[in-house]
C-alpha cells in the first residue's frame, strides 16, 4: 500500500510487531507505538527508512494520544489508517475480585481505542479514505467464568466500533473490528502449555485480515465486527 501511513498501536507486542511488519511489507509507512519506553530492538529495521517507532505513549488519556498523533504527523506527513491493538488480559472471578480490575481492563482496551481514534481522526478526515480497525475478541461475544471484566471491555470495544462506523459513514472513513480467539503467541503458549496450538490464530492470518481492512478495497466494509477463530 505505497503512500498510504498507518498506524498500529500496542506494535511493540506479538501481534503488533506482526501487523506492522506486514504493513511495511505492502509498501506502506508504518508508525509502530507502544507504552512500552523503547521497542524491540530487530523492529525499526525489520519496518525499514519509511517508518517511525515511538515509545511512550500512553494512549490511556487523551492528552497521550493527542500527543503521540501529533509527533507521528510531523514525522510521517500524514495518516491514512489506525489500528487499534494496544490492550491488557486479564482473568479473575467477578464474585472474588477486586473492581481495580474491572478499571484497568477498561483503560486498557476501551479508553486506549477511543482515544487514539479520536487524535486520529482529524487527519484520517484530512486525506479520505480513512481506515480504522480495532482489535475486539471473540470471547466478549459470550464471556466465560472469569472473564468479566475482559469480555466486557471487549464488548465495549465493538459497541464503539458500531457508534464510530455509524458516526462517519458519510466522511469516507470506515470502521471495523476483528474477534478473535486466542492467538497464537509465546505468551499464550507459555500460559497455557496443554493447549493444540494448531487450532490458535495464527498472527499472519489476522495481519492479513486487517490490511484488508486497512486498505482502499475494504471501502465497503463499515461497522463490521469480524470473528477470526482460527481452528478452534
Amino acid at each position: 500500500m505505497p503512500n498510504r501511513t498507518i498506524v498500529v498501536t500496542g506494535a511493540f507486542g506479538a501481534l503488533g510487531r506482526g501487523v506492522a511488519a506486514a504493513a511495511a511489507a505492502s509498501g506502506a509507512s508504518v508508525a509502530a507505538i507502544d507504552v512500552a519506553p523503547a521497542p524491540p530492538p530487530e523492529l525499526a529495521a525489520q519496518l525499514g527508512p519509511r517508518s517511525f517507532c515511538l515509545g511512550g505513549a500512553d494512549l490511556s488519556t487523551a492528552e497521550g494520544a493527542a500527543k503521540a498523533m501529533a509527533a507521528i504527523k510531523a514525522r510521517l506527513g500524514r495518516i491514512d489508517a489506525l489500528v487499534n491493538i494496544a490492550g491488557g488480559f486479564a482473568w479473575e472471578r467477578a464474585e472474588t475480585g477486586d473492581t481495580l480490575t474491572w478499571e484497568r481492563m477498561f483503560k486498557l482496551n476501551l479508553a486506549t481505542t477511543l482515544n487514539a481514534s479520536r487524535a486520529a481522526l482529524p487527519h484520517l478526515l484530512e486525506n479520505g479514505a480513512g481506515r480504522i480497525v480495532n482489535v475486539g475478541a471473540n470471547a466478549a461475544l459470550k464471556a466465560g467464568a472469569g472473564m468479566g471484566a475482559y469480555a466486557a471491555s471487549k464488548s465495549a470495544v465493538h459497541r464503539l466500533t458500531e457508534s464510530l462506523a455509524e458516526e462517519l459513514k458519510d466522511r469516507d472513513v470506515t470502521v471495523n473490528a476483528v474477534l478473535p480467539s486466542t492467538i497464537d503467541t509465546p505468551a499464550n503458549r507459555k500460559d497455557m502449555p496443554d493447549a493444540d496450538f494448531d487450532k490458535w490464530v495464527k498472527p499472519a492470518d489476522l495481519a492479513a485480515l486487517i490490511l484488508f481492512l486497512v486498505s482502499p478495497d475494504a471501502r465497503a466494509v463499515n461497522g463490521a465486527l469480524i470473528p477470526v477463530t482460527g481452528r478452534g
